[in-house]
């Protein structure tokens, strides 16, 4: 694949994955370092919480996707191809656990990178790498996060084969009572803006949603544009944030999504109501 094309692979696919890595095994980060995240995450998250990061990749989240996977705007190809950056600072889940989070589960889809991160990481007991496909985390029983991260998985599989059924299903599975904890959050950190990414998150009715942005890394003039750590204004159709942003915002979008179990619960009593009235 190259850039300036939209062909679509096999994101959703172990095999896809592991022949990648076993191509380019090298490390590569994307997105945002966490230097850059840790005002956001010191908002939402404390260092006992019990995390999971999702598609944790070799270094940062989805490590090599950016330069195989994300097809560029079609009106803006050389503003795409300028934003492949890489950091060699390590992977968003160590650089969390070195700064005192205690508990931090990556998963990822791919074996051979899961037994690289294992290996790599065998010292730190509290760093653990699973190989666990999103799609069906089956695995995590008993609320077992209380937070998880998304540093661009959803958009992986929102550029792959049946896009919209794997990333609803990812969705679905991160909001199962057995991987998220009522109350905890979800945060997903996207190039997706409200009005692609705000309907998908709504459909699984279970989150009061919270939206920050930060610049590009590779935009950024060292001077803050956005506050991180203060949220904008979110309307139900997310018009709100494309009025604050205005044209050509250089920003990922980050939902954080507070899990409300409450809503499940009214999700259900009126399906009931419903049934009773036929």
């Amino acid at each position: 694949m190259t850039l300036g094309t939209a062909t679509k692979h096999d994101y959703g696919e172990p095999s896809y994955w592991d022949q990648r890595y076993r191509q380019y095994p090298e490390p590569f980060d994307w997105y945002q370092k966490y230097q850059s995240l840790a005002p956001l995450f010191d908002l939402y998250l404390r260092r006992s919480h019990r995390l999971l990061l999702v598609g944790c990749g070799n270094s940062g989240l989805l490590s090599l996707r950016p330069r195989l996977l994300f097809p560029p705007p079609p009106t803006d190809s050389s503003r795409f191809a300028s934003e492949t950056a890489c950091s060699l600072d390590g992977s968003l889940g160590e650089s969390m656990f070195n700064d005192g989070y205690q508990d931090v589960v990556n998963i990822d889809v791919s074996s051979i990178v899961i037994e690289a991160m294992q290996k790599k990481h065998m010292d730190k007991p509290g760093l653990k790498y699973i190989k666990v496909d999103v799609r069906d985390m089956d695995p995590f029983q008993s609320n077992s996060f209380d937070a998880v991260i998304d540093k661009g998985t959803l958009d992986s599989l929102m550029c792959g084969h049946n896009a919209l059924p794997n990333a609803t299903k990812m969705l679905q599975e991160v909001g199962r009572q057995e991987v998220l904890k009522d109350k905890g959050v979800y945060i997903l950190i996207t190039y997706g803006d409200p009005s692609y990414r705000l309907r998908m998150l709504r459909d699984i009715d279970l989150w009061t949603i919270n939206m920050h942005v930060i610049e590009r890394i590779e935009k950024s003039s060292g001077q803050k544009t956005w506050e991180l750590i203060t949220p904008l204004p979110l309307n139900e159709d997310g018009s709100s944030v494309a009025a604050v942003l205005r044209s050509n915002p250089e920003v990922h979008y980050i939902y954080v999504c507070i899990k409300d179990e409450s809503r499940r619960w009214h999700q259900s009593t009126e399906t009931n109501d419903i049934r009773n009235e036929q």
